[in-house]
């Protein structure tokens, strides 16, 4: 989904946009499947977007609203459509690249054994060469098939080398892809599916070597405000600053990622919870120290704060049990005040 719909099916609007994406396919007599549903709630949250504005054309035309037409807009508009649709021209591609490439290879081992059967034949007519005349139509021959093969292994060298650049070529646009589909389009940091797989490959490596992994949730503080007083793209804004700053601070090694909505996640691998929590201090105290402004209207937005809570895995934890107890921490952080960051070894301690 875009992010303005996105964000916006995480607001206390989300209820009221699906009983109306409900009414209005019932009225348009489309039914209610999982692809209209998503398609509708697109052309409700962000009725301006491109998308939103087809569908009006299209509803508007009265011509009727198939299945045909449902996938043609979720390939033309969704990310997840457009996404599928280039790994398959791209799959297309490859094959015909490889195929050719095999072809290729094909007449190049007929053309090797027709020039073998070739020598073998002059060899042979050699020991019987009873005149200078038919020596040299045997070496004229042999000559001949010399330069036919010498040709076909330079056209097969050219094409094969054009082969390999192109698959070279197809395999960095799949790589491009690949991360286009695990970066959050709006920050640029990793997002819930890349989250969600890291997490997993961190704790089979946690377990594999006997290190350790922690894991922080970090939250903006009253973030609703932000968005009911100032509007969609002013959140927008502040998800950016936020997400810049984890950034900054929580390079590679570390993985940062936007979890959903305006909450945000930080896997820490071999790495002591004191460390964590200065990181996590680090960027709580950049975020806060900052006034921000809006930039259409340049208006004080005033300054931004974050809770966060981390919990270090325990051996043999799963990644879900781990997400759970930052996830409770980071609770504890909106509980006690905000602006603050929670251990989750110290509230089962307090406990």
């Amino acid at each position: 989904m875009t992010t303005q719909v996105e964000t916006a099916l995480r607001g206390p609007e989300a209820f009221a946009m699906a009983r109306k994406a409900l009414i209005d396919m019932e009225a348009a007599g489309v039914w209610p499947t999982p692809l209209n549903f998503e398609l509708w709630l697109h052309y409700i949250g962000d009725p301006e977007g491109p998308l939103g504005k087809e569908m009006s054309r299209l509803l508007a035309s009265s011509d009727p609203f198939t299945e045909g037409t449902s996938e043609m807009l979720a390939a033309e508009y969704l990310p997840r459509g457009r996404l599928s649709d280039e790994i398959r021209d791209v799959g297309a591609v490859l094959n015909r690249e490889l195929s050719s490439m095999s072809d290729a290879i094909a007449h190049a081992k007929k053309s090797q054994a027709a020039y073998g059967v070739t020598l073998a034949d002059a060899s042979a007519s050699i020991e019987k060469v009873a005149q200078p005349e038919d020596l040299r139509e045997v070496v004229s021959g042999l000559s001949d098939a010399t330069t036919r093969i010498q040709k076909e292994n330079s056209a097969l060298e050219s094409r094969l080398d054009a082969s390999t650049k192109e698959v070279a070529r197809l395999r960095e646009h799949l790589e491009q892809v690949r991360r286009d589909a695990m970066t959050d389009a709006l920050t640029n940091l990793a997002n819930r599916k890349a989250f969600d797989e890291e997490l997993l490959r961190a704790c089979e490596v946690a377990d594999a070597n006997k290190s350790t992994v922690c894991l922080a949730v970090l939250d903006i503080d009253h973030f609703k405000r932000f968005n009911d007083t100032w509007g969609h793209q002013t959140g927008d804004q502040v998800l950016r600053y936020v997400a810049s700053v984890i950034g900054r601070v929580a390079k590679s090694p570390r993985v940062a990622a936007r979890y959903g909505g305006e909450e945000f996640a930080i896997i820490f691998a071999n790495e002591s919870t004191a460390m964590v929590e200065v990181a996590l201090n680090r960027i709580r105290q950049e975020i806060g120290a900052r006034s921000l402004r809006r930039r259409s209207t340049n208006d004080d937005l005033g300054a931004v704060t974050i809770s966060a809570g981390l919990a270090q895995r325990h051996p043999g934890e799963s990644g879900s049990s781990l997400l759970d107890r930052a996830d409770g921490a980071l609770y504890v952080s909106k509980r006690n005040g905000r602006n603050l960051v929670t251990n989750a070894e110290n509230v089962a301690e307090a406990a």
